[in-house]
């Protein structure tokens, strides 16, 4: 009797992937251990991409992340197609001392922009501990984030570990989201009704007031 309660438990736990995308040198690595830890590891000398799996709690409910932390080579070395079509979500990251890494988003999300299918995503600004370095602004951040309808933060790896996850989470409730309007207008089909769009299919564009009035 415990064993088969077990195996229901386990096989209703939501599964979410996540890929962290971003230049080399931005905290990827110590943003996804923090999150999945809670600790900090300041330096990370890995010359390839890592997952990690962990169980988190989310909103009171369980579910199970598997993370990618991708490990481009430089700067020009955007994610792949098959890293972007992996995951479920995205959480886009760069550091506000690195301008370069802050254009390196902005080209990622122009490559993404011209793919069919993308999955919800989410931008993070790492090392805003570091002010006095600050190559970035807050509001330069806010403003990608508002060009690509989705969420924002900065955050420091190295101080506070409720933010990082933060960030995580609101990638996860995106995933289940899009999940959610999926099935529905699944079952819309389904059963033959025509009661308009359940929700907005979500696909990375640009915001209505970006584009031309007829």
């Amino acid at each position: 009797m415990t064993s088969k309660g077990i195996r229901r438990k386990k096989s209703s736990l939501a599964e979410v992937k996540v890929a962290v995308i971003g230049a080399p040198s931005v905290g990827k690595s110590a943003l996804t251990v923090r999150f999945l830890t809670k600790r900090y590891i300041g330096e990370y000398d890995h010359q390839s991409e890592n997952r990690y799996k962990s169980e988190v709690l989310v909103d009171g409910e369980p579910i199970l992340f598997e993370v990618l932390d991708t490990c481009p080579k430089n700067d020009n070395e955007l994610p792949s197609s098959d890293t972007i079509n992996w995951a479920d979500g995205l959480l886009l990251v760069y550091s506000i001392t690195d301008r370069q890494s802050f254009n390196y988003i902005r080209r990622v999300e122009a490559l993404m922009s011209e793919m069919k299918h993308v999955p919800p995503f989410g931008i993070v600004a790492n090392k805003s501990d570091m002010v006095h370095l600050r190559q970035v602004s807050r509001e330069e951040g806010e403003i990608l984030a508002r060009d690509c309808e989705c969420p924002f933060d900065e955050v420091a790896a190295a101080e506070q570990v409720t933010p990082v996850a933060a960030a995580f989470h609101e990638v996860c409730r995106l995933v289940l989201q899009t999940r959610r309007k999926s099935k529905q207008s699944l079952l819309d089909r389904m059963l033959g009704t025509n009661r308009g769009p359940v929700g907005r299919v979500y696909a990375r564009g640009k915001s209505d007031s970006a584009l031309p009035k007829d």
